[in-house]
């Protein structure tokens, strides 16, 4: 609670899905300030919005969480975009940031910035070991920037910047856009439509043997603070929950929480995505004490049913 007594904290994505909850966490605090850049008001791929947010909310901490993002499909579609867009983003935030002298800079990456075929469970130092998965690589790519330059700031310039690596995170108020959207949202979407509509079936992508970690969105931004407050070290941090399921598996308990009766059919003319995705969560527990509390399968029905009221 002292740490954040009096600071003014510009989260940029904080009108987003993990910004949301973020946001909610550092009002209960005692900040000076909590500024959410508007997308409407400041767009943060350009240098002169950048500079701007900066003058109109003069803060003493950002955690950038903003970013472009989706699931296979867009990523596919929009490569190109997806790299330059979160590229530009992070380096410039980044260095207006150390320009006008801010305490920390919280740069938040993804999981997409490992390699394709990383050791499971993930570790922080195989990072550099391989190419990313290829679908989503300008996106981990340009995520993982921000390490190097993290890394490069704090050598040259004593910038204290940080990073850390979220796995796939779930939760209430998720985006359940089709076309944009990650797989449990999607999943869910795809179900509920399908009891809508009497339909007998729901095509999901892939084979299903991939496995993915997923991580309770308020579990994340309970990460996201306790680093914030304790962590000041150069090495990247995974977030996560410390655990892997099947796609088919997830499928299956999906399936089973909405009440939708009918087949899963499998499009294994769409690809799968990196085959296991599962982190080592030790070091952020060492480091700054964080540790997921949510159970999985409660968390996937708060997000049902926060679905299921959103849509009524």
């Amino acid at each position: 609670m002292k740490y954040w007594k009096n600071k003014r904290v510009v989260v940029t994505g904080g009108a987003g899905f993990l910004g949301t909850h973020l946001v909610n966490k550092l009002n209960k605090q005692e900040c000076a300030d909590v500024f959410i850049p508007k997308i409407e008001e400041y767009d943060l791929v350009k240098m002169e919005d950048i500079k701007r947010m900066y003058s109109d909310s003069t803060p003493d901490i950002v955690i950038h969480l903003a970013a472009i993002v989706g699931g296979i499909g867009a990523n596919r579609e929009h490569p190109g975009k997806f790299f330059y867009d979160n590229l530009m983003m992070g380096a410039q935030l980044m260095d207006i940031g150390r320009q006008i002298g801010i305490k920390k800079f919280v740069a938040l990456g993804t999981i997409c910035c490992y390699p394709k075929f990383t050791p499971v469970p993930f570790k922080e130092e195989d990072l550099w070991t391989g190419y990313p998965e290829e679908t989503n690589a300008p996106y981990g790519l340009a995520k993982k920037m921000l390490l190097v330059q993290s890394q490069a700031y704090r050598q040259q310039y004593g910038f204290n910047s940080i990073f850390l690596m979220p796995v796939n995170l779930y939760g209430p108020s998720d985006n359940f856009n089709p076309n944009t959207s990650h797989v449990i949202p999607a999943l869910i979407k795809k179900c509920f439509d399908a009891i809508k509509n009497n339909d007998k079936e729901i095509i999901v992508w892939g084979t299903g043997k991939a496995t993915r970690e997923f991580l309770y969105v308020e579990d994340a931004a309970e990460g996201i603070m306790l680093a914030t407050e304790n962590y000041n070290k150069p090495e990247p941090v995974n977030l996560g929950a410390g655990f892997e399921i099947s796609i088919k598996n997830l499928v299956e308990i999906i399936v089973k929480l909405t009440g939708f009766k009918g087949k899963i059919v499998w499009d294994k003319t769409k690809p799968d995505g990196q085959p296991r995705r599962c982190l080592d969560v030790s070091k952020a527990e060492k480091e700054f004490g964080f540790k997921a509390k949510t159970n999985f399968e409660e968390g996937l029905r708060e997000t049902i049913e926060w679905y299921k009221n959103s849509v009524k």
